[in-house]
């Protein structure tokens, strides 16, 4: 049964796409059969991966909405062993089409839960708000993962996600837990970046990785190729970063923290 991971923050521009897409790409490195979901409008994480949203009949959107089976939404990659449930403009209807649904906020549990046992991993690139379509991807997680940019007003708005996460624990994912808090775009030669990662490594403790994603040019490039950092180029630090990630992941299996 696969293991179900959210990554969100309703923070922009913090590396949630980057990280769901490279995240995705290194544990199939590590021999992993993983799904990525694009649970974002903007589709980024689908062309990430060289696909055109426009050009693919079902996505995420259809499952949510009930006309298409998850099975039938997901699409092959250029990755052995990768797929993804593309997100399309339609997905920014969803909100108001689920409103007066009965139990809409586990409309995506309910589809995962007929291919969970396909995959060892699902990783789900949540957009940046704490709307509807968030709600469905925590309550079909098994656990959250929250990039933190090295940067001025890393903090801001955490509170509230983790307001929201207590939340969806106590009213519909009992089970769902912190996979940990991922540092990106650190930069060494500032003062600032150290002291982000200090003040978060102080405040949060073990629920912070020991892995920081560093600033990396390549990491930037690699999305207008449609290629992950490990195909687009594996040597590169971020490539590095990421695979030190999947890995430490593994390591931390069935180690998440509850913040009840």
């Amino acid at each position: 049964m696969a293991k179900v991971i959210a990554i969100t923050n309703q923070k922009g521009g913090v590396g949630k796409t980057t990280t769901a897409v490279n995240l995705a790409s290194s544990l199939v490195f590590l021999e992993k059969r993983v799904l990525l979901i694009d649970a974002d409008p903007q589709a980024n994480a689908t062309s990430a991966l060289g696909l055109d949203s426009e050009l693919l009949e079902f996505g995420i959107y259809h499952v949510l909405i009930g006309e298409s089976s998850a099975k039938d939404a997901i699409h092959k990659t250029n990755q052995n062993n990768l797929w993804i449930m593309p997100s399309q403009v339609d997905l920014v209807g969803a909100e108001i089409e689920l409103v007066d649904q009965e139990k809409r906020e586990f409309k995506l549990k309910v589809a995962l839960k007929k291919i969970q046992q396909d995959y060892d991993f699902i990783i789900i690139d949540c957009a940046p708000s704490l709307g509807l379509i968030s709600l469905n991807a925590l309550a079909a997680s098994t656990s959250v993962l929250i990039p933190i940019q090295c940067e001025y007003f890393a903090l801001e708005g955490l509170g509230k996600l983790l307001n929201t996460i207590r939340s969806v624990q106590n009213l519909q994912n009992p089970e769902l837990g912190i996979e940990g808090m991922l540092l990106t775009m650190y930069d060494s030669r500032l003062r600032l970046s150290n002291q982000v990662v200090e003040e978060v490594r102080q405040h949060f403790q073990n629920l912070v990785f020991n892995t920081i994603i560093a600033r990396n040019v390549k990491l930037s490039e690699a999305p207008s190729f449609g290629e992950p950092i490990l195909i687009y180029d594996s040597n590169s630090k971020g490539a590095d970063n990421y695979l030190n990630l999947a890995r430490e992941i593994l390591t931390r299996d069935s180690k998440e923290v509850s913040l009840n």
